[in-house]
């Protein structure tokens, strides 16, 4: 699954790891999910979600 969560971060002017604070998961846990090597639980999702402001559906992308 595709995601454009470093661009949010980014956006934000965010650190990894000041995002994985906000999500309560570990800087790691952000790279994995940046690099598409880990799709998120729904929980962590919506968390991700309402952290970054925006639909679920915007920041994670069907790949077909």
């Amino acid at each position: 699954m595709d995601n454009i969560v470093r661009r949010l971060r980014t956006e934000r002017g965010w650190t990894q790891a000041e995002l994985a604070e906000h999500l309560g998961v570990s800087r790691q846990t952000v790279n994995s999910l940046e690099k598409g090597r880990y799709d998120p639980s729904l929980p962590l999702a919506f968390r991700i979600a309402r952290v970054l402001g925006r639909p679920i559906e915007e920041i994670f992308l069907d790949e077909q």
